[in-house]
């Protein structure tokens, strides 16, 4: 089942820029306030380095309204530490998509949806593969009504590799094939 609306049509996805950076720390504080008001799990605060080290490599993106960002994400095509030996299959990860709060309840995860199912395909990817906290039932009926798959939950063992905020996180997975 496809979520109840439909997603604007006029909402288009490129690369971000440096320029962006106050903007898109915006969305992920309005996300934080989000989490918190609503007594879920809360990101970390992400490190300016990493997101510019993912707009650098075109690994970060924004989705746009006319001149306005309504929501950023990013991808991965590798993510041993959360996919252990499913990191082996052709994947897109996608990452801390964060939505405008004036754009919550349009639908946005389908554009990212389809946006990202046409990059793993020119990616020569199989799978679009992503991530939630595992105790946020609403986030993941929402994400197998967008049309992924949900393999179920995994706690991550502590690590030195990758983000601090890995270590140790319990998660839900879910996987679209393209």
């Amino acid at each position: 089942m496809k979520p109840d609306l439909n997603p604007p049509s006029d909402l288009r996805i490129g690369n971000s820029q440096p320029a962006d950076l106050e903007l898109i720390f915006g969305l992920f504080d309005a996300a934080i306030a989000y989490q918190e008001k609503n007594g879920y799990e809360l990101w970390p605060r992400f490190s300016e380095a990493m997101i510019l080290a993912e707009i650098s490599e075109k690994r970060h993106w924004k989705v746009m309204e006319a001149d306005r960002i309504v929501g950023v994400f990013s991808v991965m095509y590798s993510d041993p530490v959360i996919w252990l030996e499913r990191n082996e299959d052709p994947a897109v990860y996608l990452h801390r998509i964060a939505v405008n709060p004036d754009f919550k309840g349009r639908s946005l995860m389908l554009i990212i949806r389809e946006w990202a199912k046409a990059h793993a395909l020119q990616q020569g990817k199989t799978f679009v593969r992503m991530d939630t906290w595992g105790t946020n039932e609403g986030l993941r009926k929402y994400y197998e009504r967008c049309g992924f798959g949900y393999l179920g939950k995994q706690q991550l063992p502590e690590t030195d590799h990758g983000p601090a905020h890995y270590g140790g996180s319990f998660l839900s997975l879910f996987q679209l094939r393209v």
